[in-house]
Protein backbone atom coordinates (compact mmCIF):
# COMPACT_ATOMS: atom_id res chain seq x y z
CA UNK A 1 0.00 0.00 0.00
CA UNK A 2 1.45 3.42 -0.85
CA UNK A 3 2.88 5.02 2.26
CA UNK A 4 0.98 8.30 1.85
CA UNK A 5 -2.42 6.56 1.53
CA UNK A 6 -4.45 7.16 4.68
CA UNK A 7 -7.40 5.02 5.74
CA UNK A 8 -8.90 3.76 8.97
CA UNK A 9 -10.72 0.68 7.68
CA UNK A 10 -11.23 -2.63 9.43
CA UNK A 11 -8.24 -4.82 8.57
CA UNK A 12 -10.51 -7.61 7.28
CA UNK A 13 -11.98 -5.31 4.63
CA UNK A 14 -10.36 -4.23 1.36
CA UNK A 15 -10.39 -0.88 -0.43
CA UNK A 16 -10.77 0.31 -4.00
CA UNK A 17 -10.36 3.95 -5.10
CA UNK A 18 -11.94 4.79 -8.43
CA UNK A 19 -12.68 7.94 -10.42
CA UNK A 20 -15.21 7.92 -13.25
CA UNK A 21 -16.55 11.42 -13.59
CA UNK A 22 -18.97 12.96 -11.12
CA UNK A 23 -18.41 11.08 -7.89
CA UNK A 24 -22.15 10.96 -7.15
CA UNK A 25 -22.72 8.58 -10.07
CA UNK A 26 -19.61 6.57 -9.36
CA UNK A 27 -20.76 5.98 -5.80
CA UNK A 28 -24.36 5.26 -6.84
CA UNK A 29 -23.42 2.11 -8.75
CA UNK A 30 -20.46 0.88 -6.72
CA UNK A 31 -22.34 0.92 -3.42
CA UNK A 32 -24.93 -1.47 -4.90
CA UNK A 33 -22.45 -4.33 -5.31
CA UNK A 34 -23.20 -7.15 -2.88
CA UNK A 35 -20.31 -7.15 -0.41
CA UNK A 36 -19.63 -3.41 -0.50
CA UNK A 37 -19.65 -2.26 3.11
CA UNK A 38 -19.33 1.49 2.59
CA UNK A 39 -18.52 4.18 0.08
CA UNK A 40 -17.12 7.65 0.54
CA UNK A 41 -16.85 10.26 -2.18
CA UNK A 42 -13.90 12.59 -2.17
CA UNK A 43 -10.79 13.85 -3.86
CA UNK A 44 -7.48 12.19 -4.66
CA UNK A 45 -4.48 12.54 -6.93
CA UNK A 46 -3.89 16.23 -6.39
CA UNK A 47 -1.34 18.43 -4.68
CA UNK A 48 -3.48 20.61 -2.37
CA UNK A 49 -4.08 19.32 1.16
CA UNK A 50 -7.71 19.04 2.31
CA UNK A 51 -9.21 20.53 -0.86
CA UNK A 52 -12.77 21.82 -0.95
CA UNK A 53 -15.27 21.10 -3.71
CA UNK A 54 -14.89 24.67 -4.96
CA UNK A 55 -11.11 24.32 -5.12
CA UNK A 56 -11.31 21.03 -7.02
CA UNK A 57 -13.86 22.52 -9.44
CA UNK A 58 -11.42 25.37 -10.13
CA UNK A 59 -9.32 22.77 -11.97
CA UNK A 60 -6.18 24.01 -10.21
CA UNK A 61 -5.64 21.34 -7.53
CA UNK A 62 -4.87 18.29 -9.69
CA UNK A 63 -7.52 16.23 -7.88
CA UNK A 64 -9.97 13.73 -9.33
CA UNK A 65 -13.48 13.31 -7.98
CA UNK A 66 -13.33 9.73 -6.74
CA UNK A 67 -15.04 7.13 -4.61
CA UNK A 68 -13.40 5.06 -1.91
CA UNK A 69 -15.09 1.68 -1.78
CA UNK A 70 -14.72 -0.57 1.25
CA UNK A 71 -15.72 -4.15 0.56
CA UNK A 72 -15.75 -7.52 2.27
CA UNK A 73 -13.43 -9.86 0.32
CA UNK A 74 -15.41 -12.86 1.55
CA UNK A 75 -18.42 -11.56 -0.44
CA UNK A 76 -16.91 -9.83 -3.47
CA UNK A 77 -13.53 -9.15 -5.00
CA UNK A 78 -11.59 -6.33 -6.60
CA UNK A 79 -12.24 -7.57 -10.13
CA UNK A 80 -16.03 -7.47 -9.55
CA UNK A 81 -15.75 -3.90 -8.25
CA UNK A 82 -13.61 -2.90 -11.25
CA UNK A 83 -15.95 -4.51 -13.75
CA UNK A 84 -18.85 -2.47 -12.34
CA UNK A 85 -16.65 0.64 -12.48
CA UNK A 86 -15.84 0.11 -16.16
CA UNK A 87 -19.41 -0.85 -17.07
CA UNK A 88 -21.06 2.20 -15.49
CA UNK A 89 -19.12 4.97 -17.22
CA UNK A 90 -17.41 5.59 -20.56
CA UNK A 91 -13.77 4.56 -20.02
CA UNK A 92 -12.91 5.88 -23.49
CA UNK A 93 -13.83 9.50 -22.80
CA UNK A 94 -10.85 11.79 -22.28
CA UNK A 95 -10.86 14.64 -19.73
CA UNK A 96 -14.39 14.19 -18.48
CA UNK A 97 -17.49 12.08 -18.34
CA UNK A 98 -20.64 12.84 -20.27
CA UNK A 99 -21.34 16.56 -20.09
CA UNK A 100 -18.96 17.00 -17.12
CA UNK A 101 -15.71 18.15 -18.70
CA UNK A 102 -12.50 18.91 -16.85
CA UNK A 103 -9.53 17.21 -15.24
CA UNK A 104 -11.44 16.50 -12.01
CA UNK A 105 -13.80 14.23 -14.00
CA UNK A 106 -11.15 11.99 -15.59
CA UNK A 107 -11.44 8.22 -15.39
CA UNK A 108 -8.80 6.57 -13.20
CA UNK A 109 -8.06 3.49 -11.15
CA UNK A 110 -5.92 4.26 -8.09
CA UNK A 111 -4.30 0.97 -7.14
CA UNK A 112 -3.19 0.18 -3.59
CA UNK A 113 -0.99 -2.81 -4.39
CA UNK A 114 0.47 -4.80 -7.27
CA UNK A 115 -2.46 -7.25 -7.33
CA UNK A 116 -4.90 -4.37 -7.88
CA UNK A 117 -2.62 -2.93 -10.56
CA UNK A 118 -2.42 -6.27 -12.37
CA UNK A 119 -6.20 -6.76 -12.18
CA UNK A 120 -6.80 -3.30 -13.66
CA UNK A 121 -4.23 -3.94 -16.41
CA UNK A 122 -5.94 -7.23 -17.26
CA UNK A 123 -9.40 -5.66 -17.56
CA UNK A 124 -8.09 -2.68 -19.53
CA UNK A 125 -6.34 -5.11 -21.92
CA UNK A 126 -9.62 -7.03 -22.36
CA UNK A 127 -11.41 -3.80 -23.26
CA UNK A 128 -8.67 -2.80 -25.69
CA UNK A 129 -8.84 -6.26 -27.30
CA UNK A 130 -12.56 -5.59 -27.90
CA UNK A 131 -11.64 -2.35 -29.71
CA UNK A 132 -12.20 0.18 -26.95
CA UNK A 133 -9.69 3.04 -26.82
CA UNK A 134 -9.41 3.05 -23.03
CA UNK A 135 -8.60 6.49 -21.61
CA UNK A 136 -8.78 5.36 -17.97
CA UNK A 137 -5.56 6.17 -16.14
CA UNK A 138 -3.87 3.65 -13.86
CA UNK A 139 -2.17 5.43 -10.96
CA UNK A 140 -0.80 4.56 -7.52
CA UNK A 141 -3.17 5.57 -4.73
CA UNK A 142 -2.33 8.65 -2.70
CA UNK A 143 -4.10 10.55 0.05
CA UNK A 144 -7.89 10.35 -0.27
CA UNK A 145 -9.78 13.32 1.16
CA UNK A 146 -13.44 12.86 2.01
CA UNK A 147 -15.71 15.36 0.28
CA UNK A 148 -18.10 17.57 2.19
CA UNK A 149 -21.02 15.79 3.89
CA UNK A 150 -23.63 17.07 1.42
CA UNK A 151 -21.88 15.07 -1.33
CA UNK A 152 -22.07 11.72 0.50
CA UNK A 153 -24.81 9.29 -0.61
CA UNK A 154 -26.12 12.08 -2.82
CA UNK A 155 -28.57 10.15 -5.00
CA UNK A 156 -29.85 8.03 -2.11
CA UNK A 157 -30.67 11.17 -0.14
CA UNK A 158 -31.84 13.45 -2.96
CA UNK A 159 -33.47 10.78 -5.11
CA UNK A 160 -33.06 10.40 -8.83
CA UNK A 161 -30.36 8.59 -10.71
CA UNK A 162 -27.02 9.54 -12.24
CA UNK A 163 -27.02 11.64 -15.40
CA UNK A 164 -23.42 10.77 -16.40
CA UNK A 165 -23.46 7.10 -15.49
CA UNK A 166 -25.46 4.10 -16.59
CA UNK A 167 -24.88 0.38 -16.75
CA UNK A 168 -23.90 -1.36 -19.96
CA UNK A 169 -22.17 -4.73 -20.31
CA UNK A 170 -18.63 -4.45 -21.67
CA UNK A 171 -17.08 -7.78 -20.71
Amino acid sequence: MPEDYISSIDSTMETAILASGCFWGTEYFLKRIDGVVSTTVGYTGGFVENPTYEQVCSKRTGHYEAAEVIYDPSKTDYETVLRMFFETHDPTQVNGQGPDIGPQYRSAVFYLNEVQKATAEKLMALLRAKGYMVATELLPASVFYSAENYHQDYYDIKGGSPYCHGYRALF
